[in-house]
């Protein structure tokens, strides 16, 4: 049923989208929206007595990504397709990805996600385009050129995934790489009775695309991790490079292609710093293999590749040791290190006698142990870098020159029938809506979509976690990687501010609100570990005491993934971003709230900035810190101890955890948070307690009128359709990739033909 789009020749450039996380979840309902076949398959699947809701809950998430980075990467490809781009993803095909969550006496407990156990049917494999990637080794120099010699050798097997744009006749590729060991693996070094060991060795080999690394926003510097980042650029620049050869444009010389069309076919769009290493590789080719001129080479590599930063947190930017380099990698360090020697005399000539901006700007960092900054070969080796929002653009302009911002979110079908449909392809339109804020009959249809998605999210509670909640309660939402930045901690102070107010006035009224929060910790993160543990712990104490009622519930959503995300977002009231200013780079979730009609509650940080703009500021419940702010208070240096000295019921909280009232059979059980919180909080918790408390009072105080409330989510609708993914990638196209997106909407099976 899909028609490939033959027009994606090489007539402008192929879109090359390197990422080592997809987190594409669930692929059957997208297939059919996007091939316009959704109401056909509907019809046909219930004429057979089958329900299609519950064969869609059948298939397993494709969870190949831990959060934000890999979800945009799954938005982009889709995005990609619609705009009519000859684009493919490449990246890993682990056969195990981000872990599944189970709680477990209120801790979590992993429990592996083999998600291929029974096949995965959206995949093909490609043999025929199996490829050789080299590892160890040794350098070989003589006879003016050079050799990598002596290596090992992982093959890489191709699969590949459709992509369907949104009813238009294009079909992309992502194509994922699954590690194989050659047949002759070890064999030829066996001794007699060893044939056994050397073939059960070829998992050594296999390794490299068996898990998912599971860390979001922190740094992993282990081997396999930097197999796995070498391999699959390896790889795809391997197939890129066949691709390139086998157009018009590769030259017909058997001796020598020639590479001057190549940047303008080409483009190469880094997503993070885990797929740096295409940098050197692709030099490594180029002036190794297909004997370019340094410099020329050069030209080539920096015109082709582009670079997304997703974070500023120190401990997530990507610092290999020098040494690994040198065991696994010798011929790319060469390299490296002439790009860092070049690009630094160029600084040196610029701003002669500057060492510390030498020091500060240099690809190697010295030290007890010396490392090579991914980030900063990046910068150097591409034409343009970008944030993934306004602010975190801004925060890079300030440490790394000039970059270009864009903002990237799914779109996610809202019930939005006084518009039509051609909103899903174009979110703009979503401004029609507008027109309507104060039509009383859309804002009861609007209230009305909202109490049914909540009705139906409650119902799925009570199925899966057999607890019963209220559903006219305010949906007070926190999803995301449970990470001390994010400040679901925060959050919690608040629910047990709650707690304390409803216990001192029991008779007075409140409004009822349904805390849900959820999310993934780090295997490694103890502290994030620690937060799941005193979010379960509150729900204990809160919702089995009966002076408190249905007024107040603490769900945490075990497994959070992307097809929860589908159920919880279009049900949620309230959007939690509560980070502290400076520290998201965007985040894309908060998006997806606005856009389902949740209002967010925020601090102005990442693309809340521009969804205060956007919406303006009067429609977000914006609190706290701005970065300057932030920054000042670094100057001065935060005590924890004056705010909470100072802050009653801040006060009260804290010794509430400390004395054991939400672990009464562990009385320190929480010690580790409240130390982290009283003595070395990066993240200043407790600088934002009271404006959070304060801006929550306004969020319940408008919850009681529903029409108020409606007409604010009205606007947060209406204006939020500049966060399409689609908009995203159209800036791309133009502004990096210099190809210009096309959109042709063809009408689907489902809908009349004009």
């Amino acid at each position: 049923t899909m028609i490939i789009n033959l027009k994606n020749t090489f007539l402008s450039a192929r879109i090359y989208y390197l990422s080592l996380e997809f987190y594409m979840g669930r692929t059957l309902q997208n297939t059919m929206v996007n091939l316009g076949l959704q109401n056909a398959c509907d019809e046909a699947i219930y004429q057979l007595g089958l329900d299609m809701e519950e064969l869609q809950e059948i298939e397993e998430d494709a969870g190949l990504g831990n959060g934000g980075l890999g979800r945009l990467a799954a938005c982009f490809l889709d995005s990609m397709a619609t705009l009519g781009l000859a684009a493919y993803g490449y990246g890993i095909r682990y056969e195990f990805g981000i872990f599944n969550q189970k709680i477990v006496g209120g801790w979590q407990v992993e429990e592996a996600d083999d998600w291929l156990r029974y096949g995965n049917p959206w995949e093909k494999a490609r043999p025929e385009y199996m490829i050789p990637v080299h590892f160890y080794g040794r350098v070989q120099h003589g006879d003016g050129e050079t050799k990598w010699v002596d290596t090992q050798v992982v093959l890489a097997l191709p699969y590949d995934t459709p992509v369907p744009g949104y009813r238009n006749n294009t079909v992309n590729t992502m194509r994922l790489w699954s590690a194989r060991a050659p047949n002759e693996f070890n064999l030829k070094d066996f001794n007699v009775g060893g044939y056994i060991q050397a073939v059960l060795d070829r998992n050594l080999a296999e390794n490299i695309s068996r898990v998912l690394y599971p860390n979001d926003n922190f740094f992993e510097g282990k081997e396999l991790r930097l197999k796995q980042e070498y391999f699959v650029v390896a790889a795809t620049l391997q197939d890129i490079i066949r691709r390139f050869k086998s157009s018009k444009f590769g030259s017909r010389d058997p001796v020598r292609t020639s590479f001057d069309a190549f940047p303008d076919k080409v483009a190469i769009q880094l997503n993070d710093t885990h797929p740096s290493l295409a940098i050197p590789e692709l030099m490594r080719i180029l002036v190794d293999i297909e004997k370019l001129e340094w410099d020329k080479a050069w030209d080539v590599t920096v015109r082709t590749c582009a670079y997304t930063n997703h974070t500023v947190l120190p401990e997530a930017l990507e610092r290999w040791p020098v040494h690994l380099f040198e065991t696994l990698l010798p011929r790319h360090l060469e390299i490296i290190y002439e790009i860092n020697q070049r690009f630094l005399d160029k600084v040196y000539a610029t701003f002669p006698g500057d060492l510390d901006r030498l020091r500060r700007m240099s690809l190697v960092e010295e030290g007890s142990v010396k490392r090579i900054n991914m980030a900063h070969l990046c910068i150097v080796g591409s034409h343009a870098v970008n944030g993934v929002a306004w602010i975190h653009s801004e925060i890079l302009k300030a440490t790394v020159g000039e970059q270009t911002g864009s903002v990237v979110a799914c779109w996610w079908l809202a019930e939005l029938a006084r518009i039509g449909e051609d909103y899903i392809a174009d979110l703009d339109q979503l401004r029609k809506l507008l027109n309507f804020v104060d039509d009383e009959s859309f804002i009861r249809d609007v209230a009305k979509v909202k109490q049914e998605n909540k009705l139906k999210f409650s119902a799925y509670l009570e199925k899966e976690y057999k607890v019963k909640i209220n559903p006219n309660s305010l949906f007070d939402v926190q999803v995301k990687r449970i990470h001390e930045y994010k400040r679901q901690l925060l959050n919690c102070l608040h629910v047990i501010t709650l707690y304390n107010r409803i216990k001192r006035e029991p008779n007075k009224h409140f409004v009822p609100r349904t805390v849900m929060i959820g999310g993934k910790a780090a295997p490694g993160y103890h502290m994030a570990k620690m937060i799941i543990k005193l979010v379960t712990a509150i729900g204990d104490i809160v919702n089995h005491d009966p002076i408190i009622g249905d007024r107040l519930k603490v769900i945490f959503l075990e497994n959070y993934r992307v097809s929860l995300a589908e159920k919880v977002i279009p049900a949620a009231d309230l959007s939690e971003q509560i980070s502290t200013a400076g520290t998201e780079a965007s985040g894309t979730g908060n998006m997806k709230f606005m856009l389902n009609g949740a209002l967010t509650i925020g601090t102005m940080d990442g693309a809340n900035v521009e969804m205060a703009e956007e919406a303006g500021e009067q429609n977000l419940f914006i609190f706290g810190m701005r970065v300057e702010d932030v920054e000042e208070l670094d100057k001065k240096g935060y005590c924890a101890k004056d705010y909470y000295d100072h802050i009653p019921e801040l006060k009260q909280a804290i010794d509430q955890l400390s004395s054991g009232f939400f672990s009464p059979k562990q009385p320190d059980l929480f010690k580790d948070i409240v130390n982290m919180l009283m003595y070395h909080d990066r993240f200043k918790v407790f600088a934002d307690y009271e404006a959070y408390i304060k801006c929550q009072e306004k969020v319940s105080a408008l919850y009681k009128n529903t029409k108020e409330w409606t007409k604010m989510v009205i606007r947060n609708i209406g204006t939020s359709g500049k966060f399409s993914s689609d908009r995203t990638i159209a800036q791309y196209a133009r502004e990096i990739w210099g190809v210009e997106p096309t959109r042709q909407k063809i009408p689907a099976p489902d809908e009349p033909r004009e």
